[in-house]
């Protein structure tokens, strides 16, 4: 017992050592595991629940802090949604405000705000409306492992406005749709210290 709780903390003292804890600024990208909001179709009146599919990011942030941190960043955005009616393609400009705390080791707890604006958005098969604000703020909470200058974390964002928009069907203007472009999704993120 004594030998195991000796090597337990020999990796942490060790992992110590090794994590990010320098403030300053640097580059990121990864994955995003991605759906939106439900379908709803005013012909059959009847709503869809959206496949997830993968998006990707990149983009900037900075860290400031030690054992409590901030750490804002800058990100472009490009996801798609699978409906059974089409795909929902959106990229847009995001800006998480992070507050983290680093535990113990290279490993740390996020959570802040993210504010968000849409640059451009696509429905196959179909002439989406304005959105009634292309500003949304949504939740980011996560987790990380920072080692030296390099980190990888795996987030949950979620949308909190409404982001209801509508959509007229190419093939008939009296058939208008709804789609609820809220996201929600879970992001793979590698990012580099400079």
């Amino acid at each position: 017992m004594k030998k195991i709780i000796l090597t337990a903390l020999f990796l942490v003292a060790i992992t110590s050592v090794f994590a990010q804890k320098q403030s300053g600024f640097g580059l990121k990208g990864g994955i995003n595991y991605n759906a939106n909001g439900d379908y709803y179709d005013s012909a059959t009146q009847s709503s869809e629940s959206p496949e997830s599919t993968i998006g990707y990011h990149i983009g900037v942030f900075g860290k400031t802090g030690g054992r409590l941190y901030i750490r804002p960043e800058l990100m472009y955005t490009k996801t798609e949604t699978e409906y059974s009616s089409g795909n929902f393609k959106l990229q847009k400009l995001d800006a998480p405000i992070l507050i983290g705390l680093n535990i113990i080791g290279p490993l740390h707890v996020f959570a802040g705000p993210s504010l968000q604006y849409i640059i451009d958005s696509e429905f196959e098969n179909a002439t989406i409306g304005d959105f009634k604000d292309d500003f949304t703020v949504g939740l980011n909470l996560g987790v990380g492992l920072n080692f030296n200058k390099v980190g990888i974390d795996l987030r949950y964002e979620r949308g909190f406005n409404d982001k209801e928009v509508s959509l007229i069907n190419d093939n008939s203007s009296v058939n208008i749709n709804r789609l609820d472009a809220r996201a929600h999704q879970l992001i793979l993120s590698l990012s580099i210290l400079l």
